[in-house]
């Protein structure tokens, strides 16, 4: 457990630290993160071209969904905690603004989820609760199950969840873009990349990209 929260620790000061440089390097150049990224080039950071996880689980809502069952369509991922008073609000409300920037025909073709990393306070009403504060409710699916069964999906995403940190605000938290084909393109970070501009770019991008 001392070993996790000292990870958690190193990559928040990483975290930290990126923020500086990006805020540091827009004050020099003069420009927004959406002007110093070239012409087509995703905005968040691209990660390694790997397939997202084969993973079903029940929505907040009632519904069964399997992310690889997704495609054809872009998914947007993110990972939240209902109780978080830190990272999740930003991340929810800048997705709730991202949305009204697509067309109806791109959100025909979008899905975006969040995948619940404390099962244990995440219920049907905290979930409806948190993303109606954020205006976000039409834009994200919230995904959950009980501890057990989240486990296995936490390691296939790489992701240390609230469960284990015992915090509600500290866990991972970035937003994940995966094209069509299921292929994951770009990641965004609260604080450095992640905008409403950015976010919607790096979609019609992955729309693009997954044709």
């Amino acid at each position: 457990m001392r070993r996790h929260l000292l990870l958690v620790v190193l990559g928040a000061l990483v975290a930290a630290g990126a923020v500086v440089a990006g805020v540091l390097s827009a004050s020099r150049t003069g420009a927004s993160p959406e002007a110093q990224s070239p012409a087509g080039a995703y905005r968040g950071s691209e990660p390694p071209p790997i397939r997202i996880a084969d993973v079903t689980l029940r929505s907040y809502r009632g519904n069964a969904v399997n992310l690889r069952a997704q495609e054809g369509k872009v998914i947007v991922l993110t990972f939240l905690d209902s109780k978080c008073s830190d990272t999740c609000p930003i991340i929810a409300a800048v997705i709730g603004r991202t949305w009204p920037l697509l067309t109806p025909a791109e959100k025909a073709r979008v899905r975006v989820y969040a995948i619940s990393v404390n099962p244990l306070v995440d219920t049907p009403s905290s979930v409806q609760r948190f993303l109606a504060a954020r205006r976000a409710a039409a834009a994200i699916d919230w995904l959950v199950g009980p501890v057990t069964r989240m486990r296995p999906v936490w390691h296939a995403f790489g992701v240390l969840p609230a469960t284990e940190t015992g915090n509600n605000d500290l866990h991972s938290a970035d937003v994940r873009v995966f094209d069509r084909r299921g292929t994951w393109m770009s990641t965004q970070h609260a604080g450095v990349d992640l905008s409403p501009a950015n976010l919607a770019h790096d979609i019609r991008l992955a729309l693009k990209a997954g044709a």
